[in-house]
This record gives C-alpha cells, structure tokens and sequence, in this order.
C-alpha cells in the first residue's frame, strides 16, 4: 500500500534504458518507497515481446511496484492490462501522458494525448475497468504546447485515476532548466481530490524541499536526478546535504552487484555507463573511465571501484 499521509514519500520514475531492475532494486535499497517500471508499450506487451516481459521482471524488494504503460489504442491497452493482470507482484498500472519522444508521440502516445483528453480519458477508464491492481495512476507534463494542470487532473479524476504525477514541463518545454513550474503543480494540488505527485529537476536535496514547500504535492517523483545520484534518496531520507563517499561507494559496489546478478556476464558492459555517470564528479575521472572500459572480470573491476572511491 502507498502511504500518502508520509511526509517523505518518495518515487522513483521510469527513465527507458536507466531505470531496470537492478537500478530499481538498488534504490529500494537506499530510501525509495515507490517504483516504477521502465515505459512499456502495450503493443509489444499484448505480442509477447520477450525483450518486455524481461523489463517486468521485478525485484522482491519492489513493493509498492507500478507498470507504465503507453499507447493509444483502447482494446491494444485493454488486452495489455489483462496481461498485467495475470501477473503477480504488480501494485498499480500507470498510464504514461508525458513522453516527449518523437517516436512515441508520432504515434499518437505519451504527451501527445495530451491534445486530445477525450481519448486520455477513455485510456484511463480503460485501464480501470479491467485492471485487478490495487491502482491506476497517470504520469503527465503539464500539457503539450500550453499548460493545462487544472484541465488533465480533472480528467484523470473523472476517469477513475486513484493518483497523479505531473512534470513540471508542458512536451514543448522539452527538457529547458528554464521552463521548469512548480506553480503550475501547486495549481493542479490544490484543484485535485485525488494525490498529487510532484516531478522535474529534483537533484538533491534543496531543490527536493524547494518543490515540496512550492507545491505542497503528496509525493516527488525522481527520474533524471537518480541517474549518476541514485543516492539522493538516502540524501533526502537522511536529510543530508552531502553523502560521504564511503556510502558512495557501498551504494556503487550493490549496483554492480545486481547487474551481474540480474545480466549475469553482460553486467560488466552494462554497467561502464554507469560508473561513467557516478565518477563524473570526482577527481581522475577521465582516467577511472578509461580504465573500467578495458575491463570484462568482475572481481578487477570490483578492485578498481573501491580504489577509485575510496
């Protein structure tokens, strides 16, 4: 069950190719409440796309654990849900209304409904109607070329959402530091009866309280602040204004720890981007990347992380 009466409720959001279930697992670890899978599309779910039923794959951890799913299509999301549905482990079933990919919204899914909110409601009432999860939910930016906060809670509520969580962006923002609004999510909080999720730029943990006393939302969704920083969550759980870099270190030697178990011999490859990300900001990085990418053992690659930080 989500607790929404926590005063530090946290989610974690879905980033494609970031957000697996080593990394979900690995932030469950350190103060995440919620996860969120990576986005799947109900037409590769509904035809038994090995590759999606493998990014389903939950880790015993998860829990709270929600599916997004994107599409446009009503009896596409329909059968996708009773798919779901046969599935265990699975807390809720999101809707994704936010995506601003081309690719997606070319095709009509993600932010591009929000140009037609009739067909968003019909999507959530879908998902509704037939899902045997404990929630519904909807992950939305705050339009597609104009911010409608007021107008997408509205609908979400009237369809049967259970909760919502809003991007600080409308899809023509992209992702511009400068066109980032909170005020826009503090409308949409106090016009919902539903639960408020607050997400966008949230890297540490001033910009965390900057957000919760700006929009006063019910819960923060982190997605591109984890990515390099899963310790955030432990920052904010913590209220810490930095981590110390042995906690650093823990928290990368567990990650690779489940990529191997998870990938098993490809997690070494697999996981070079990510120690890219997390040495970015200390000394002799360049160097500590040049190395990690020569090397296929686990064990040395273990050794060379645990010199690098410590």
């Amino acid at each position: 069950m989500i607790d929404f009466q926590k005063e530090d409720l946290l989610f974690l959001a879905p980033l494609a190719g970031y957000t697996d279930l080593p990394f979900r697992a690995l932030v469950k670890d350190f103060g995440a409440d919620v996860t969120v899978s990576e986005m799947i599309s109900s037409n590769a779910l509904v035809y038994d796309s090995k590759k999606t039923l493998k990014m389903l794959e939950k880790s015993p951890n998860e829990t709270p654990y929600i599916v997004q799913i994107a599409g446009n299509n009503e009896e596409i999301i329909k059968k996708a849900v009773l798919k779901l549905n046969e599935m265990d482990g699975i807390d809720g079933i999101d809707l994704n209304c936010g995506c601003p990919a081309p690719k997606v919204v070319k095709h009509g899914s993600g932010s591009a409904l929000l140009k037609d909110l009739p067909k968003m409601a019909r999507l959530i009432e879908t998902i509704k109607k037939h899902s045997t999860k404990r929630y519904t939910s909807v992950k939305s930016r705050l339009g597609f070329d104009r911010k409608i906060p007021k107008e997408i809670v509205k609908v979400c509520e009237d369809s049967g959402a259970d909760f919502v969580t809003l991007h600080g962006r409308t899809r023509s923002d992209g992702y511009k530091s400068d066109k980032i609004d909170y005020e826009s999510i503090k409308e949409a909080k106090s016009f919902a009866n539903i639960p408020v999720i607050a997400n966008g730029d949230i890297i540490n943990l001033s910009t965390y309280k900057k957000v919760k006393k700006i929009t006063d939302a019910d819960a923060v969704m982190i997605g591109r602040g984890a990515i390099g920083n899963p310790w955030i969550f432990y920052q904010i759980k913590n209220s810490l204004e930095f981590v110390k870099k042995e906690k650093i270190k823990d928290i990368v030697l567990k990650h690779f720890y489940y990529m191997r178990e998870f990938y098993g011999d490809r997690g070494v490859a697999l996981f070079r981007k990510h120690l890219h990300l997390y040495s970015k900001s200390f000394p002799n990085a360049s160097n500590f990347r040049d190395k990690v990418n020569k090397i296929n053992d686990p064990q040395e690659l273990i050794e060379k992380i645990e010199l690098f930080f410590d």
